[in-house]
């Protein structure tokens, strides 16, 4: 364990020794305040006209109007399509172009020590990422009463989406020694986990049904409401299993192994 925590540490560092890190923070740090001052605008907007018409304002609540969309209409789409490529891209690509995977690898390190620091390296960053996005959402609680039941659950389902996410980029940065070609190949994978779901709008067949249960918001979607499902949490976790073992099986072939 003390090796894996090793490595996971000179991973989360190697982030700030590079723009990477900063970049990535920056970025979503940005964006998170973007999205959160329009959807806590057009809520604080919402609330007045309702009183103004003599509705009743509190029907209307943070969790649906604000916190719910922010995550799952839009922060998904920032993680799947930019964030989480942009981390996991140099997990192994960088050591292959640098050369010092081979060194690496003739450590005295295990193969699976070293993915699982990588990966808990990774893990770590997008933790950062999740706390900062949360530090928006703690300011409703000083000036609204949100639900924090369904705020809890959804942190949960953002943590299993991301570490599914993370543990298939990390697969694919080692297929390759370009970042560039890394972060393509993950965005579009990740955005074509993210879209087959949109075949079950006009499809109820049985490929259809498949490719929905394969779809990433198929299962955020009950994390979002507050329902914590079995189900959902076992497919983050396969995937993320899935990711591993394939990473493993290529980190062998650079090795010769059988």
């Amino acid at each position: 364990m003390r090796n894996i925590l090793s490595v996971a540490g000179k991973e989360l560092r190697a982030y700030f020794h590079s723009p990477i890190g900063y970049a990535v923070l920056a970025l979503f740090a940005v964006l998170c305040a973007f999205f959160f001052y329009n959807y806590t605008a057009a809520f604080v907007v919402q609330t007045f006209r309702m009183m103004a018409t003599g509705q009743m304002a509190p029907n209307v609540s943070i969790n649906e109007y604000v916190i719910r969309p922010m995550f799952e209409g839009v922060l998904s789409v920032v993680f799947v399509l930019l964030v989480i490529p942009m981390v996991t891209m140099r997990l192994f690509a960088e050591e292959k172009r640098t050369g010092t995977m081979e060194l690496l690898l003739t450590s005295p390190l295990t193969d699976l020590q070293i993915i699982l620091g990588k990966f808990l390296g990774a893990l770590g960053l997008y933790l950062c990422l999740m706390l900062l996005a949360f530090l928006y959402i703690g300011m409703l609680f000083l000036y609204g009463n949100p639900s924090a039941k369904p705020l809890l659950a959804q942190a949960l389902g953002f943590c299993l989406f991301g570490a599914a996410l993370l543990a298939l980029g990390m697969w694919i940065s080692a297929l390759t020694k370009n970042q560039i070609i890394a972060f393509g190949v993950a965005a579009v994978l990740f955005l074509l986990l993210y879209v087959f779901d949109w075949v079950s709008s006009f499809n109820s067949s049985t490929w259809a049904r498949v490719m929905s249960y394969m779809a990433l918001p198929t299962h955020l979607d009950n994390f979002s409401k507050g329902v914590i499902d079995s189900s959902d949490v076992v497919y983050y976790l396969s995937v993320t299993f899935m990711g591993i073992f394939l990473t493993a099986r290529s980190v062998e072939a650079l090795k010769g192994k059988p």
